[in-house]
């Protein structure tokens, strides 16, 4: 197994030094956009070096970002998000209070930010859609009615398809390439009201 393909389950000590919107959100930004300085990420998220400086060094003690190796100086470091995949635990998985609290933080934040991201995307003005862009963009919706197992397989093809996409397209460079977000989700909705211990029809006597 290589970096790349690794996936890291964040132990309890992770999962609270993670649990900080802020630090939610540079470690979001350090994956989907590259490297960044504690400077930089100040521009992006609307707070002070020393602020980010400091959400950085918390989230580098545990692993979770590290300094990028020749490049920077001691005055302007340069961070990024290790490579390789992360599994958050859900609250459900969590024993303490403490760590249910912080798994909690960490996936709402996730998903915020995922939410945040889609929007913007929708909302962009067509004038700033980069040249050759304007077609590539998809989101899909729709329902099925499928047995655990059908939907396990269903899963697996999903996953086949974004890892073979992965593969072929990893670190790939060019003036025409962007960075682009792969969403899939399955889950299986909530039980309507009306079928969950619906009562069987008494027989007239």
């Amino acid at each position: 197994m290589t970096e790349q393909t690794q996936v890291r389950t964040l132990d309890a000590g992770a999962l609270k030094a993670l649990a900080h919107p802020l630090r939610v959100k540079i470690f979001d930004l350090l994956a989907s956009r590259g490297p960044q300085t504690a400077s930089s990420l100040a521009a992006l998220v609307g707070e002070t070096s020393g602020s980010t400086s400091y959400h950085l060094r918390a989230l580098a003690a545990h692993d979770l970002i590290r300094e990028v190796e020749g490049r920077g100086t001691a005055r302007e470091r340069w961070w990024e998000r290790p490579k390789g995949r992360i599994d958050v635990p859900g609250p459900d998985d969590m024993t303490s209070p403490a760590n249910r609290a912080a798994a909690q933080i960490v996936t709402s934040e996730f998903f915020r930010l995922r939410h945040e991201t889609l929007m913007s995307y929708l909302n962009r003005p067509a004038s700033e859609v980069p040249d050759g862009w304007g077609d590539v963009g998809i989101t899909l919706t729709t329902h099925l009615d499928v047995t655990p197992a059908q939907a396990l397989a269903l899963r697996a093809e999903l996953e086949a398809v974004i890892e073979s996409a992965i593969e072929r397209y990893r670190g790939q460079t060019g003036p025409d390439v962007r960075r682009v977000s792969v969403r899939a989700e399955l889950f299986d909705l909530p039980t309507p009201p009306s079928a969950a211990g619906a009562a069987e029809p008494e027989s007239a006597s």
